[in-house]
C-alpha cells in the first residue's frame, strides 16, 4: 500500500527539465520570452508586422510609397546613430487581421498597422506615442451619388468593408443607436481577403460597392489618386483614435525608443507626390455591369461559358479577364501580336491546340485552354488554394510563367508566402517590376468579384422570356 501511495506521488512530482523540453511549446508559451532591444541589437535585426495593404508598406523599384514603410526606414535610421551595431529592417507582411496574434507569438517585434487597431488590456500589448492623431472614420462613395447628411439617413444601407477594419464596433454602436429609434441596421458586407483597403475604395470609386468607411487620413490619400472618390468628412462613425505602432510588454526600451522617435518625426512635406504620380494609372477599374457592358456580356456568354467549362473554368473568371484585356471587344488589337476578346497571341494559342485566334470561337477556346494549362503545369500544388491558383494562372497568362516561377522563388527567399500571389508574391512583382505588373491581376480579380456579385441576374437573364 505504501509503496503503491509513492509511485502516485511521484507520478504529480513537476517532470525533470529535460523532459518538459520535449513538450512542443504552445503560441502562447512562446510570446512570453522576452525579446526587448537588446536582444534586437544582438540579433541584428528589427523584425516589423506591417499591415500587408499597399497602402501601408507598398514599394516601387526601391520607393517606399506606404507611409509606414517611410516612417519605419527612419525609425531603423534613429536606432542606429547610437550604436556600432547596424540594425536591419524586416517586413513581415500579414493580413489585418491577423497582426495582433502574430505580435503576441513572438512573430515580430513591433506592429505597424497604419490603420486603426481595436486592442484591448488583455492583450498584453503596449502603444506607442500617436503615429497619427485624432483619426475619424469617415463614410466614402462615389461622385454623383446621393449626399446624405446625417448617419441615420443611412439606416439599412450596405457598407463594404475589408478584412479587420476598426469601423466594425463603431457601425455596432451606431446600428444600437439605430435601433433605439426603431431603423433599420446597417449592413456590413466583408469583402474578399484578396482586397484590402485600397481595392475596397477603388471598388466604390467603381460604383460595385456603394459605401464604405475609412479612417479619414487613408481616404484622403487616395482621393488624389481616384478622383470619382467623394469623402464625406461631415459623416463620421465613431469616435476619433489614434494610430499606434505596438510592441509586447516585455519590451519597454523598444518602447522608449519607439516614442523617442515618433516625438521628433516629422514626415517628409513632398511624400505623397511620388505616391500619386505611381499610383494614377494603376486604380482605373470601372463599373463593369451598366447597361452597354451588361448587353455586350450577355451577347458573349454562350461562348464564354462553352469554353469555361471544359477547361474547368468559371465563365465570370473568363469574362473578367475580357473586361479588362479588351473591353469585351472581340476585334481588339493589342501590342506583341495580342489579339480579340482575350488578347492572346498566337504562339500561346498554338500551344495549346488553337490555329485561328482571329475567330471569337478560336479567341475564347485558346485563352480558356491556355489559363487551365497554367493552373495545371505550374500551380497545381495542394499547398495553393484555389483563388490563389487563379491570380498566379492569370499573372502567368500576362507575364509569362516563368517570370511568375521566379517571383515566387524570390518570395520564398524572403521568407514570404510563394503560395499566395496577393500580397505576398505579388509584392516582391511590384518591387521589382512596377505597379503595372501587379494591376493585371488586381484588376481581373476585382471585375471577378463584381460579377460573381451578380450572378444570378447573369445567368438567367434570359428565362423569362424563353
Amino acid at each position: 500500500m505504501i509503496r503503491r501511495l509513492f509511485i502516485y506521488l511521484l507520478l504529480w512530482l513537476p517532470l525533470p527539465a529535460g523532459a518538459r523540453l520535449a513538450e512542443p511549446l504552445h503560441p502562447e508559451h512562446k510570446a512570453q520570452m522576452s525579446v526587448d532591444l537588446a536582444q534586437i541589437r544582438q540579433r541584428g535585426e528589427l523584425r516589423v508586422l506591417i499591415n500587408q495593404s499597399r497602402h501601408s508598406s507598398a514599394e516601387v523599384k526601391g520607393q517606399a510609397l506606404g507611409l509606414e514603410l517611410q516612417r519605419l526606414r527612419n525609425f531603423v535610421q534613429f536606432l542606429n546613430r547610437d550604436s556600432q551595431q547596424a540594425l536591419r529592417l524586416r517586413l513581415i507582411p500579414k493580413a489585418k487581421e491577423q497582426l495582433v496574434a502574430a505580435l503576441q507569438r513572438g512573430e515580430g517585434d513591433l506592429l505597424a498597422p497604419g490603420e486603426l487597431l481595436d486592442i484591448n488590456n488583455g492583450q498584453l500589448l503596449s502603444a506607442s506615442r500617436a503615429t497619427v492623431a485624432q483619426v475619424a472614420m469617415v463614410l466614402v462613395t462615389r461622385q454623383g451619388t446621393r449626399r446624405y447628411q446625417r448617419l441615420e439617413q443611412l439606416a439599412g444601407r450596405n457598407l463594404s468593408l475589408p478584412r479587420g477594419s476598426a469601423a466594425a464596433e463603431a457601425v455596432r454602436q451606431l446600428n444600437q443607436q439605430l435601433g433605439q429609434r426603431k431603423l433599420a441596421p446597417l449592413l456590413i458586407e466583408w469583402v474578399d481577403s484578396s482586397l484590402a483597403v485600397e481595392d475596397v475604395l477603388e471598388m466604390v470609386q467603381a460604383g460595385i460597392y456603394p459605401f464604405s468607411v475609412v479612417e479619414q487620413p487613408i481616404a484622403e490619400r487616395w482621393a488624389k489618386v481616384m478622383p470619382r472618390l467623394r469623402v464625406e468628412r461631415h459623416l463620421q462613425i465613431g469616435t476619433r483614435r489614434d494610430m499606434h505602432w505596438w510592441m509586447r510588454r516585455e519590451a519597454p526600451m523598444l518602447l522608449a525608443k519607439a516614442d523617442a522617435f515618433l516625438r521628433g518625426y516629422v514626415a517628409p512635406g513632398d511624400q505623397d507626390a511620388a505616391f500619386v504620380r505611381l499610383n494614377r494609372r494603376a486604380y482605373r477599374v470601372h463599373y463593369p455591369l451598366a447597361r452597354a457592358d451588361r448587353q455586350r456580356l450577355e451577347k458573349l456568354r454562350a461562348v464564354l461559358q462553352r469554353h469555361a467549362g471544359p477547361s474547368d473554368l468559371d465563365w465570370l473568371s473568363l469574362a473578367a479577364l475580357a473586361f479588362k484585356e479588351s473591353s469585351l471587344n472581340p476585334a481588339a488589337r493589342g501590342a506583341n501580336g495580342a489579339t480579340g476578346l482575350m488578347q492572346i497571341t498566337r504562339s500561346a494559342a498554338q500551344g495549346v491546340g488553337v490555329s485561328n485566334i482571329s475567330h471569337l470561337q478560336g479567341n475564347v477556346q485558346a485563352a480558356s485552354r491556355y489559363l487551365a494549362m497554367l493552373r495545371r503545369r505550374f500551380f497545381a500544388s495542394r499547398q495553393i488554394a484555389e483563388p490563389e491558383r487563379l491570380a498566379f494562372a492569370l499573372a502567368a497568362y500576362n507575364m509569362g510563367p516563368q517570370r511568375v516561377q521566379s517571383l515566387r522563388a524570390e518570395a520564398r527567399r524572403r521568407g514570404l508566402n510563394a503560395n499566395q500571389w496577393f500580397f505576398q508574391v505579388e509584392r516582391v512583382a511590384m518591387e521589382q517590376l512596377g505597379l503595372a505588373a501587379v494591376s493585371h491581376v488586381s484588376s481581373v480579380n476585382k471585375y471577378r468579384l463584381a460579377l460573381v456579385r451578380e450572378r444570378y441576374s447573369l445567368e438567367t437573364p434570359r428565362s423569362a422570356g424563353q
